[in-house]
């Protein structure tokens, strides 16, 4: 069994993450959180300590680190005894990270594929590219290393797991992201904004008929119709559950869809038209160097400010189909989260409180044994039951409906 928990990153999610470790201290022990910026991490602190969120009296320290470090981030590790690192900082620091694990023996959980910050929208599938180059090595290191274990990706790749057992064969698998909620603000992105716009300027990757297909952004566009949100237009967008589902069910169609709205889809079509969505340096007219993703990140409104205003709901499923005793069969899968009561409990948005409740679940799984499987392993690996019968109980309640109807689900 494992304790400590080492929290890398202090934006957004990182506060939900932080909140949640505390509300079950009793399992997990001392807290640590670190990021370059250490006062970051002590207003997250300090946040826990308003809410009295500690579930009992213990350690929760703040630390400065550069996650692109690796020798330093072990090094950190070694000396807060931590054997549960959650990395929920900036996608460019996986690698790192997870070298620092690996060297201390740690478990290693991320929320999204590591990116280079060179590069756009790699070859799929993207985790071969860095992640599952470092199995073979957790193996022989005997480290549990959980990829993508956020919202979607993370649970949404459970619920797959789920949809398995119950279909003799899968023929397609949509993930649907809906988030049905106001901020308030005349634009803004509900996360880190450089990562957001990455996401969404390169090739829309899916996997159909046996391949990868490509697409443009918003070149694809369908309306779900789903619970509580009800009609809602969604893009075929590239996603990273599909570069590791794909391999599990390299039979059926595996395509993620995400909602947006008029307004967001014209303001990120002139903002890349002019290329201020480029991650590549351009000069001004006064011969400063400047990078015009990072100028327009700086301009907008800090995810995390977001918060407090934040009304509506997200909805969040898996539409999957198949066949059953030769009879063909759909089954949805999904979660509705409120802005509001995110907030009023750990004083993060929705769009947070998705992506960091999941790894604080694993890591207490980790912690009693459960899914401290020694090895490399993306959700779909692991057995979902547990995940999501902690879920429930964690403040993300999954429900099912199909031909008997709309319930939770629960094992």
């Amino acid at each position: 069994m494992k304790r400590n928990v080492l929290i890398i990153g202090a934006g957004g999610v990182a506060q939900v993450v932080a909140h949640k470790c505390a509300q079950h201290n009793d399992r997990l022990g001392d807290l640590h959180i670190a990021s370059r910026t250490r006062a970051k991490c002590e207003a997250i602190i300090a946040s826990v300590h308003e809410k009295g969120a500690m579930k009992q009296p213990g350690i929760f320290e703040a630390h400065a680190v550069n996650a692109m470090d690796s020798a330093e981030v072990a090094a950190l590790i070694r000396k807060t005894g931590c054997q549960i690192v959650i990395n929920v900082g900036s996608s460019f620091v996986n690698m790192t990270v997870l070298e620092a694990c690996i060297e201390t023996g740690a478990a290693y959980m991320d929320t999204a594929i590591h990116e280079d910050p060179q590069k756009i929208c790699e070859t799929p599938p993207w985790y071969g590219n860095y992640e599952w180059q470092r199995r073979d090595r957790c193996k022989a290191a005997g480290v549990t290393a959980i990829l993508g274990i956020g919202f979607d990706p993370g649970v949404v790749n459970a619920w797959a797991r789920v949809a398995e057992g119950m279909l003799d064969t899968i023929t397609s698998i949509d993930i649907v992201d809906i988030n049905a909620g106001s901020h308030g603000k005349w634009f803004a992105t509900n996360f880190d904004p450089e990562i957001n716009f990455r996401e969404f300027t390169g090739t829309a990757y899916s996997w159909q008929n046996g391949g990868w297909q490509s697409n443009s952004m918003f070149e694809v566009g369908k309306t779900w119709t789903l619970p509580v949100v009800g009609d809602q237009k969604a893009y075929l967008t590239g996603h990273d559950e599909v570069h590791s589902l794909s391999a599990r069910y390299k039979d059926a169609d595996v395509r993620f869809w995400m909602g947006f709205g008029d307004h967001y889809i014209n303001v990120f079509t002139v903002l890349k038209n002019l290329g201020l969505l480029s991650e590549q340096p351009v000069k001004t007219a006064e011969g400063q160097e400047v990078i015009p993703l990072k100028v327009v990140k700086a301009v907008l409104p800090d995810p995390a400010s977001l918060a407090p205003h934040y009304t509506g709901k997200t909805c969040i499923g898996d539409v999957v189909k198949g066949v059953k005793d030769g009879v063909e069969k759909e089954i949805l899968l999904y979660n509705v989260a409120d802005h509001k009561e995110a907030y009023e409990e750990v004083g993060s948005q929705g769009i947070s409180y998705t992506a960091g409740v999941p790894p604080v679940t694993a890591a207490i799984l980790i912690a009693d044994g459960i899914w401290d499987v020694g090895h490399m392993a993306n959700v779909e690996d692991l057995d979902p039951r547990p995940f999501i019968n902690l879920l429930n109980k964690m403040g993300l309640p999954s429900r099912i409906r199909d031909e008997n109807g709309d319930r939770p689900l629960e094992f």
